[in-house]
């Protein structure tokens, strides 16, 4: 028997036990087990983080977190983010939240929200666990959160002119001037530099002693709606005393909320003048000038007749002291006779 014929024979022979021993003990020849899944790779990629809802007090952080996964399959993953205050160091507050199990290589978001006192800043840190270890973190601060506009003060309506290209925000002609007194008729812009007309809205203006900050007059104008890119020109007449300067000051209210202010001046004393936020002199104030009464037509006469009493002759000698004394002299010479 040649060596070809003798390893053919064996491989039958290999073959035939082979296939008894699968039929009569069931497992003898195993599967292949397949290789376990090994735990994937997880790492920070990026944290966003935008403004939220926002109120008088309280500002919203919506915390973006970007987890890059690589290789295998990773479960048990929560993701932890806390926000530090950068002045105190105290934890203003911490949100945690379970995320889905990760699996082949992709990019995950993972989406907070933390609500924080409006102001100052703070230090947004990221942590990440898995079966509670942590295998990544990273950190990204914030400030000026104090700046966030509430939801209830946010209008697109501003004043045109904010006094950066030398034209006032505010400005005023004269309608009238009589008895030491000047009629102003004070006007501003409105723009709504939105893309919807806007809300029902009005400017309360105001007319201040530039050195006392004594209130002069007050009105207030009703500002209809305003189309987007539209400007609109309210206006008021305003009544105060001759020989002062003044600031002018435009509010722009919007359902009860101040949501804009601009000012401006009006210099009335010739020979000095003050700019919109600077005061360059003390003067002595006549606060009587200031008495919102004597813009009737009682006290206006009454001021009118003493002041042509006072003019001309000697000072306090009038037309009724000469009266009196004719009298007395009458009188005198009667009791003689």
């Amino acid at each position: 028997m040649n060596r070809e014929t003798m390893l053919a024979g064996a491989v039958v022979l290999v073959v035939a036990v082979s296939v008894l021993a699968v039929a009569v003990v069931p497992g003898a020849i195993a599967d292949t087990e397949s290789d376990p899944v090994r735990t994937g790779h997880l790492s920070i990629q990026e944290v966003a983080i935008a403004p939220g809802p926002v109120s008088g007090g309280t500002a919203t952080l919506q915390v973006d977190t970007r987890l890059e996964h690589t290789q295998g399959r990773s479960e048990n993953v929560t993701v932890l983010v806390r926000a530090v205050h950068l002045e105190s160091g105290l934890v203003e507050t911490t949100s945690e939240r379970a995320v889905s199990p990760i699996s082949g290589e992709r990019e995950v978001s993972v989406r907070q929200n933390l609500s924080v006192e409006r102001s100052g800043g703070y230090r947004i840190e990221t942590v990440v666990y898995r079966d509670g270890e942590r295998i990544a973190e990273g950190r990204k601060e914030v400030r000026g959160v104090g700046t966030l506009t509430p939801e209830y003060a946010r209008t697109s309506v501003n004043f045109h002119w904010q006094g950066q290209k030398g034209l006032p925000p505010v400005e005023y002609t004269i309608q009238d001037a009589e008895d030491n007194r000047t009629t102003l008729n004070v006007s501003t812009f409105l723009t709504n530099e939105g893309d919807v007309a806007s809300d029902q809205l009005r400017v309360v203006f105001t007319v201040r002693q530039a050195d006392s900050n004594i209130v002069a007059d007050r009105s207030s104008a009703q500002v209809g709606q305003i189309a987007p890119g539209r400007t609109a020109t309210p206006s008021v007449e305003l009544s105060v005393p001759d020989g002062y300067n003044y600031y002018l000051d435009a509010v722009l209210w919007k359902d009860g909320v101040i949501v804009g202010t601009a000012r401006s001046v009006a210099n009335l004393n010739p020979t000095e003048t003050v700019a919109a936020n600077e005061t360059v002199r003390e003067v002595g104030i006549e606060v009587g000038d200031f008495d919102g009464d004597r813009r009737g037509d009682k006290d206006r006469d009454y001021e009118t007749t003493i002041e042509s009493g006072a003019s001309g002759g000697v000072p306090g000698f009038g037309t009724g002291v000469a009266v009196v004394a004719l009298g007395g002299a009458l009188l005198l010479a009667r009791r003689k006779s």
